[in-house]
């Protein structure tokens, strides 16, 4: 999943040996500090001046807030969303029954939220009995000692994680699983930086394949079904191939810029072995993304699906009361404050307003969605994915009113990744001793192709899974 560090599910939920996170350094929060100055004071002088009416000012100032402080990472993630359910009630109730308190908390009422809490449930599980690590230790196995083998299975794994659990999570059960590896590598060799350079965009680039793999996706989701149903095996239909060839083009890439070849002796892999319940977790796990995928056969939803996989996971023991705690419920209300921010901009008609005049109709089609693609990630490179997803999905709507307008949005936010600042797994490889510059050269081209691929071909490869 590609988020900023504040985005993401925290790296202390993790049951094996990982790399910390280093809190912000204080020049950075100095700098977040000023764009927040600035950006609250544009949007105290646009709800002043800028509009018109009482209803889009006092939209402009509770949307624009909190949009400040999601974007700029100022505070943590669910803090907006609480902001957002508190203020709207207190500055736009009086204005109309649409703004109580009553009908802004049905507008955070999605099923998206419930397949999400299904896919955090099983990380949780996962990690509690070893799944995770047993896959990443296995991943480094297979290899047999050959770089390029390794760092393809590596790209692959992290990849696979990550369409399940948070990127933070399966980058470091990677990194945990290849330390001894790193360790034996000389300082002055290439095969540290391609692995590290594998592990990040592996992590970055395997949460678009699923529904639950990122906070845009489910944005996407949730605003897709407006138009049409978006069903877990109908995603994976049309974002698993696109994941398959952006993983091998960084596979390329990294191989092009490294020159791995030869072989190496790989330290012995110390894994914990899976006991009874680390096996029934993995039936559990296994059946669940079954049904998930089989859902145009049974007809049932994924969220339900979801719940009965939480449900069984919590009622059989394989998880515990203390293992509540450890879902990724700051990710949760992050989700639902974007789902809340898309319902007010929409019942305040802000987003008609702010586009009217703007002659978007006259664009051709291809470059008004590919503009949007493009827009979403170049503000998910240096801004919390999520955030980016519910400023634009709003505005691509109005401007591009369809299934596949919020599906794309969702796949540009995807390709953020060319700065250490811009994921988490960035900033872990880059912790390890990556170069910054090495992330740009391989992130760069990557989000420039991938904005390119998904704007040509995007609508066309939705129009033939029945998402025009």
């Amino acid at each position: 999943m590609n988020a900023p560090f504040a985005s993401m599910r925290e790296a202390e939920a993790l049951t094996s040996p990982a790399p910390d996170l280093a809190p912000s350094p204080p020049g950075r929060r100095w700098v977040r500090s000023a764009l927040a100055l600035v950006g609250l004071g544009a949007v105290a002088w646009l709800s002043a001046f800028g509009v018109q009416g009482e209803v889009a000012s006092r939209t402009v100032l509770v949307a624009g807030v909190c949009l400040v402080l999601w974007l700029t990472e100022l505070v943590p993630p669910f803090v907006p969303t609480l902001l957002l359910l508190g203020a709207t009630p207190v500055v736009l109730g009086p204005l109309g029954k649409d703004y109580a308190l009553s009908s802004v908390l049905t507008w955070c009422a999605d099923p998206v939220l419930i397949l999400f809490l299904g896919g955090f449930t099983l990380e949780v599980a996962a990690m509690r009995h070893g799944l995770d690590s047993a896959v990443a230790g296995h991943v480094v196995r297979l290899s047999r000692g050959r770089p390029r083998l390794l760092l393809l299975f590596v790209m692959g794994g992290v990849a696979f994680l990550s369409m399940w659990m948070s990127n933070v999570a399966a980058a470091a059960m990677m990194l945990a699983a290849l330390r001894p590896v790193l360790l034996a590598s000389p300082p002055d060799t290439s095969l540290r930086p391609a692995l590290l350079a594998g592990v990040a965009l592996g992590a970055n680039l395997g949460g678009m394949a699923t529904p639950v793999g990122s906070g845009p996706n489910a944005l996407a989701v949730s605003a897709a079904s407006a138009y049409a149903h978006v069903t877990f095996a109908g995603w994976m239909a049309f974002a698993l191939p696109l994941t398959a060839l952006m993983l091998v083009l960084g596979f390329g890439l990294v191989l092009l810029r490294f020159r791995l070849g030869g072989t190496l002796s790989l330290p012995a892999q110390v894994t914990r072995a899976l006991d009874g319940r680390g096996r029934k977790v993995l039936w559990v796990s296994a059946a669940c993304v079954v049904a998930w995928l089989s859902e145009p056969v049974h007809g049932v939803p994924a969220p339900v699906v979801a719940l009965g996989a939480t449900a069984l996971l919590f009622g059989t023991g394989l998880l515990e009361r203390e293992d509540l705690k450890k879902l990724d419920w700051s990710t949760l209300l992050l989700i639902a404050g974007g789902l809340a921010l898309g319902k007010l901009l929409e019942h305040s008609g802000l987003v008609a307003h702010a586009l009217d005049g703007a002659s978007l109709e006259t664009w051709p089609q291809s470059a008004r969605l590919g503009a949007l693609v493009v827009v979403a990630a170049a503000l998910s490179a240096l801004m919390s994915n999520t955030g980016t997803a519910a400023l634009l999905m709003p505005l691509a709507l109005s401007v591009e009113p369809s299934a596949s307008t919020p599906i794309l949005v969702a796949m540009g936010c995807a390709f953020g990744i060319p700065f250490a600042i811009s994921t988490p797994p960035n900033a872990m490889a880059a912790g390890e001793g990556l170069a910054t510059s090495e992330l740009l050269r391989l992130g760069l081209p990557l989000m420039v192709a991938g904005c390119l691929l998904v704007s040509a071909t995007g609508p066309w490869v939705l129009r033939i899974f029945g998402l025009p």
